[in-house]
């Protein structure tokens, strides 16, 4: 009894006269015309040769016709389909190339056999054409294997076991019912009958397999995937019915003869399908258990025969190694499951933005803290608001938003660490849980302040912050939150009447700049210069911080002055003079609105005085004018030299620090002016008059 391929190739070449060439012009081909033209002349052989093996279409004289041209030419086509396929595009390369591969060896078969049919006979198991069809069947598990994964959103490894257990079932069952049968029926050779059963039980799985991959994807493969299940299914079915046909001894019957070629047809066409969003598989549930669960059954099944008849040594064997191979494809599920619960767990107590844990995780963690927490043990919650973030978010955009709170998180983390724990709770606030040890409570809450605190032009980022001491204020978590929320909110009504004159500066520069658009970056710039030579002359904190407002301020009092002398093109007369010299008082009457803002008014008010005692308003003189009003009235005078004005065009750096070094002792203060020479020579003062490399040395 010789194979199944090797009977039907047998059948076939009855009526063959001709040797058969390799149809493989297509090979090298990349364009998509001949790949179009191909497949079309492939179904259009199709129906020739299925019009001619079941409707006799063109009598006996054609069939060598039929048997020896057109059934290999339809094999290498699809070989051909496949691999051009591969050529023309890197999207699942692999699986097109290795289903081709497989393919061209089927159809090589054919040819090998088609050429030396003798090869073929009944001991001879394995032949070259053997070797060639049989590979046919790794090339087709491989790359239908690759297509799934490809089209899987998670891809179990687990999945590539259930193929071995499958595998392992199916040749357990064969060694017991079918394989002594055929030594007792045959007497033939172990080569023969392994070779009668390679074939059947090789088309059997891939059957199985192609129907599986249907079944895991809820029986929507997609086009490309499900044209290649029902290719490598037609093949197997074919193999099946003349399997049947032949131990039948309907030896002449011709019925499922195109399903061989049908098989590579269907394969050819599989690798041109489009891609469709469809086609993307999920693979979970329930289903994805059935075929271990089905092969594990089956050699229980096998194994409980036992009982009643000794089993074959080799099926009891393979039987036994069914049922290793499932129990470690539970347990590999089991595994992944408790890694996808893990995996689900943190996402749920975890905040996407930041990375911190969120309210969710805050909870547990609180819980935990309150059953440990003991008075020689204690811990702290604090809560925390920030404070200037909607101004950030609506100035720059809910992106940069966002990328400052997963700054600001990374930052609270790391402050807190290892001791404690941060958390979002969500929009802007934080949370902190800690436990106290060598680190005291107030460190704890300065660091984690520090930390979310943020300062840039334009914008200033504070945190406020609620704190409660555990077990010792709370001992349950909504007592803990509800105590820590008040405090916060405590805090942040203490802070609004503390920022009110950061309140009433951001109100005053935006009309300032209504007034005046080009006023603002001249105050910006001279709130710059005055810092940086304001630190050289060993301000520091809140001295300095007032030099800086009233700098940026020191002009508020033209909101008193009239556009049309403002917008003055030539010199002012007496008169216009005397109008603008008021404005320091006005802008001192502006400012002492917010007591607050006093010690600014104070400086804005002599912010125009000169040295020598010629300035105004009230003509002081020397020290008896405020350091930082000298320091204003250089910084000032500086940027009005190194800037064009709609009189006069603007001077070099090097020029203005000379005019500034001639007036030292009569308008400005020389200390001053020697401080901005070194802030100028440091490149400390980054005005808009600097010239490039102008600041690099002091201006002499």
């Amino acid at each position: 009894m010789t194979s199944v391929a090797a009977y039907a190739a047998h059948r076939r070449r009855e009526q063959r006269e001709a040797r058969p060439r390799p149809a493989l012009e297509l090979a090298g081909k990349r364009s998509h015309p001949v790949v179009a033209v191909t497949r079309w002349l492939t179904i259009v052989g199709l129906c020739a040769y299925s019009a001619h093996s079941l409707l006799g279409a063109g009598g006996h004289s054609v069939d060598a016709l039929f048997e020896t041209w057109v059934f290999n030419a339809l094999l290498c086509a699809g070989a051909a389909l496949c691999l051009l396929r591969a050529l023309c595009s890197p999207r699942e390369r692999i699986a097109w190339t290795v289903l081709g591969a497989g393919l061209g060896c089927w159809a090589l078969g054919e040819i090998v056999f088609t050429v030396d049919p003798g090869q073929v006979t009944a001991g001879s198991f394995p032949a070259t054409s053997d070797v060639l069809w049989l590979t046919f069947y790794p090339a087709s598990f491989i790359a239908l294997g690759i297509l799934v994964r490809a089209r899987a959103r998670h891809f179990y490894p687990s999945l590539w076991l259930d193929g071995a257990v499958g595998a392992l079932a199916l040749a357990a069952l064969a060694c017991e019912f079918i394989l002594p049968p055929l030594l007792a029926g045959t007497g033939g050779s172990l080569n023969s009958v392994v070779g009668d059963l390679a074939y059947p039980l090789g088309d059997l799985l891939l059957v199985c397999f192609s129907l599986g991959v249907l079944a895991v994807t809820g029986w929507r493969p997609g086009r490309a995937l499900g044209t290649v299940a029902v290719g490598l299914a037609l093949g197997g079915i074919a193999d099946g019915l003349s399997l049947y046909w032949s131990a039948t001894g309907h030896s002449g019957s011709s019925i499922f003869d195109p399903l061989w070629p049908a098989s590579a047809v269907a394969l050819g066409w599989a690798a041109w399908q489009p891609a469709r969003p469809s086609e993307v598989v999920a693979l979970h549930g329930r289903r994805l258990l059935a075929f271990p669960i089905f092969f594990a059954l089956a050699a229980l099944g096998l194994l409980a025969l036992q009982e009643a008849r000794p089993l074959h040594d080799g099926a009891y064997l393979l039987a036994v190694l069914t049922i290793a191979g499932a129990l470690v494809r539970m347990g590999i599920t089991c595994t992944e499951n408790l890694t996808l619960v893990d995996r689900s767990r943190k996402e749920a107590l975890t905040d996407s933005l930041t990375g911190l844990g969120n309210r969710r995780g805050l909870l547990l963690a609180l819980e935990d803290a309150l059953r440990s927490a003991s008075a020689r043990s204690p811990w702290m919650l604090l809560l925390f608001d920030l404070n200037g973030f909607k101004h950030y978010n609506d100035t720059f955009g809910h992106p940069v938003g966002d990328a400052l709170l997963a700054r600001l998180g990374a930052k609270l983390a790391d402050a807190v660490a290892p001791a404690g724990h941060a958390y979002r709770l969500g929009g802007d606030e934080f949370c902190v849980l800690t436990q106290l040890g060598h680190w005291p409570a107030e460190a704890v809450s300065a660091a984690a302040t520090a930390a979310l605190s943020e300062q840039g032009r334009g914008f200033g980022i504070t945190a406020a912050q609620g704190r409660i001491l555990l077990p010792e204020e709370a001992h349950d978590c909504a007592t803990a939150l509800r105590l820590a929320d008040e405090r916060l909110y405590a805090d942040k009504r203490s802070r609004r009447h503390s920022d009110t004159p950061e309140q009433l500066r951001d109100v005053l520069l935006r009309r300032s700049a209504e007034h005046e658009p080009e006023l603002l970056e001249h105050l910006s710039e001279v709130a710059c210069m005055a810092r940086a030579v304001g630190r050289r002359m060993a301000l520091k904190g809140e001295d300095l911080e007032v030099l800086v407002r009233a700098a940026e301020l020191h002009d508020v009092g033209n909101l008193a002055v009239p556009d049309v002398i403002l917008q003055k093109q030539g010199a002012l007369d007496a008169s216009e003079r005397a109008i603008v010299e008021r404005h320091c008082e006005a802008g001192e009457r502006i400012l002492a609105g917010a007591p607050a803002m006093e010690p600014v008014a104070r400086l804005v008010r002599a912010s125009h005085e000169r040295f020598d005692g010629a300035g105004y308003p009230d003509r002081r003189a020397g020290e008896e004018i405020p350091l930082g009003a000298r320091i204003i009235a250089v910084c000032d005078a500086f940027y009005a030299m190194t800037n064009d004005r709609p009189y006069r065009s603007g001077t070099g750096v090097a020029d203005a620090y000379s005019r500034l070094r001639n007036d030292a002792g009569g308008q400005f203060d020389p200390e001053v002016v020697d401080a901005i020479g070194d802030v100028l020579a440091a490149g400390q003062a980054g005005v808009a008059g600097l010239e490039s490399g102008a600041a690099t040395e002091r201006p002499t």
